[in-house]
């Protein structure tokens, strides 16, 4: 068996034409989406994901504004920042890009942000929404995970799902999404972490296998069920010299081994990278449609 290989780009493609069409339609009732990119320092890495987070909001007709301050400024000044965003009507989400020096405290920063402009959907009282099932934002790379299985053709509803990974990045929200009675969900769901006793016991029963552990080629094809579906959150780079960087990036599955099992599977990169920003675009344009109902 040959694995049907999930195209992220082609579904996040798909989602941020939708999202471009709603932006036309709302500009015609005078509504511009804005979303306010927060970068503290200089990280390459994250100067590279910002980047591509306003690129794809020009491309989807999304206003964005950037705040640059330096590694170095007083986290009290961070906060009046996000201050005055919140307080800034034009601007309906915003994104601190984490993670943040290490003289800022990174939960005190989240909770600071509104949570109508909670885009990322990490502050508290969306996290408490997300359980109990109402409508709120969702964690963007989890949330694109059904989308990118749902609209590929397959099932999630009835399924068996282990996650392997309990971060409040993913693993978590990506639990709490999948067990409530809604579209693409509805699952019974097995969370695997670090104190898992015989993990590959758990997730060779699995129907789906989401891996989000942070580990280069973690998942092996013995730890999979024939047939199974599996999604790779994760990005690791491992040194290559063949390669002209010196190093090429890798996911928590490896790939080539457990596509010969599986029915189905995300490459890395291609998968569930492009999903994530197309998901933070569904949700700035969720909050300027939702503070607009506001007034």
């Amino acid at each position: 068996m040959t694995a049907q290989r999930i195209d992220g780009n082609a579904v996040a493609a798909q989602i941020r034409n939708e999202v471009k069409q709603q932006v036309s339609e709302a500009a015609k009732a005078g509504l511009t989406p804005c979303l306010a990119a927060v970068l503290v320092g200089d990280n390459p890495a994250s100067r590279t994901y910002v980047g591509t987070k306003r690129k794809v909001c020009e491309e989807v007709g999304i206003k964005s504004v950037m705040k640059t301050p330096p590694a170095d400024i007083a986290e009290e000044a961070l906060l009046a920042l996000i201050d005055e965003l919140n307080a800034d009507a034009a601007i309906h989400g915003i994104l601190v890009q984490m993670p943040l020096p290490k003289h800022i405290d990174e939960q005190k920063v989240i909770e600071r942000i509104d949570p109508t402009k909670d885009v990322d959907g990490f502050h508290p009282v969306n996290v408490g929404r997300l359980v109990i099932g109402l409508d709120t934002f969702r964690p963007c790379t989890p949330a694109g995970i059904p989308e990118l299985i749902v609209r590929s053709g397959l099932e999630i509803e009835g399924r068996h799902v282990a996650i392997i990974g309990r971060s409040n990045i993913v693993g978590k929200p990506m639990m709490n999404m999948l067990v409530q009675k809604t579209r693409a969900a509805n699952a019974t769901v097995t969370v695997c972490h670090s104190g898992t006793k015989d993990l590959s016991s758990i997730t060779r029963q699995a129907d789906i296998v989401i891996a989000a552990i942070g580990r280069p080629k973690f998942v092996t094809a013995d730890m999979v069920k024939e047939g199974a579906v599996v999604i790779d959150v994760g990005i690791n780079r491992v040194d290559d010299d063949s390669r002209p960087k010196g190093y090429r990036l890798v996911g928590d599955v490896d790939f080539d081994a457990v596509s010969e099992k599986a029915s189905a599977i995300t490459p890395v990169p291609g998968g569930v990278g492009p999903m994530t920003v197309a998901m933070l675009m569904v949700n700035t344009l969720k909050a300027a449609k939702s503070a607009a109902k506001r007034g």
